[in-house]
């Protein structure tokens, strides 16, 4: 960590519910596709080639904690960086996302995949994650996996999908290697969050993208106890555990009941109801990403409402309801970041007099 300013653990103490002097706020793919200089990048490297450079890798990731000011940095990667390890042979093409070549058909399928050796599979992860918090961050940097739902959802599609079919369909039809899969990916995912830990990841979030697709009952018997299981490894490490799916509203008092320290909001649910359905635990979100191309008033007065509700009681964290697109003003995430440090700080102490 550069010895310039003093580390500001804002982010990590509202995660722990801890009392702050303001509204800590990251944005979920902070890093990447709105800024001109990543675009630079890219012109020049995919992104297989620029998370295995650790030094260009940590760039892109520290990029938006330089330019907007905010109280968290998240590893640049993608959920499927972990997948060659045990065997799946995935490919990022633009414009459609991973498309898996060899997707699970059967149990055999799910008996064949092998298991993850950080240190010898992805080493140029962990020397990112060590160059960012040992040399480059005055902030915490978050590390994250995908969820065993979500990373399923990919290799029995093979691919991206709108609605899920083949996965529900295989996970109805075969019990038996659909639950085998989810101690596999539980087990891959388990490694490779503890790896990033070591390296010097401050906390870690989930992404369940997908699992919004299922109903209640289907999450709790099909789903539930994998992410428990994660979930309960993961408190020895002892650092904040953070959960996110999209169109998953439904599902929030699930995860609230897992061993976790704060439960994720997309925009579809207000931070106000969520704690009305009795969510205590701390609450991250989640303003609209698409509100971002409005004019600023409409942000401002979106982001004050959804504010308010977050500081109501301690435990709150901003952030946008899915990520950044291409399209949005990096400038105005910049001068969002501003405003919701400001306002915060002025209604804490306000409320502390």
């Amino acid at each position: 960590m550069t010895d310039t300013k003093q580390f500001n653990d804002t982010f990590l103490r509202a995660c722990r519910g801890e009392k702050t002097d303001h509204v800590p706020v990251w944005y979920m793919r902070q890093a990447g596709r709105s800024q001109p200089e990543y675009r630079a990048i890219k012109e020049k490297y995919s992104l297989f080639e620029i998370t295995h450079q650790p030094e260009l890798c940590a760039y892109v990731t520290r990029l938006p904690v330089e330019q907007y000011g905010v109280d968290a940095a998240i590893l640049y990667k993608d959920i499927m960086t972990p997948l060659p390890s045990i065997g799946v042979d995935v490919e990022i093409k633009s414009g459609i996302g991973p498309v898996i070549d060899n997707p699970i058909r059967s149990l055999s399928d799910v008996e064949k995949l092998g298991e993850i050796d950080p240190e010898s599979d992805i080493p140029y992860v962990l020397d990112t994650i060590k160059l960012l918090t040992t040399e480059q961050l005055n902030v915490p940097l978050i590390g994250f996996a995908g969820a065993p739902f979500t990373m399923a959802s990919y290799m029995i599609e093979g691919g991206p999908s709108k609605n899920y079919n083949k996965t529900k369909a295989f996970m109805y039809a075969e019990p038996k290697a659909w639950f085998t899969l989810m101690d596999k990916l539980a087990d891959m995912t388990i490694i490779y969050l503890k790896a990033q830990i070591k390296a010097g990841a401050k906390a870690i979030q989930i992404f369940d993208s997908w699992v919004g697709a299922l109903n209640e009952s289907d999450y709790r018997y099909f789903i539930k106890p994998v992410m428990e299981r994660i979930f309960t490894s993961m408190k020895e490490e002892n650092v904040p555990m953070i959960m996110f799916g999209v169109g998953a509203s439904h599902l929030a008092h699930e995860w609230h009941d897992l061993p976790l320290d704060v439960v994720g909001l997309d925009w579809r649910l207000q931070v106000d109801q969520a704690r009305s359905m009795g969510l205590t635990k701390t609450i991250m979100g989640n303003l609209d990403p698409a509100i971002l191309l409005a004019p600023w008033e409409v942000i401002e007065e979106r982001a004050k409402n959804i504010l308010d509700q977050g500081m109501k009681q301690d435990g709150y964290i901003f952030n946008l309801g899915h990520g950044v697109f291409p399209s949005v003003n990096p400038d105005v995430l910049r001068k969002l970041t501003g405003f919701i440090h400001d306002y915060t700080k002025t209604a804490k102490r306000a409320k502390s007099i």
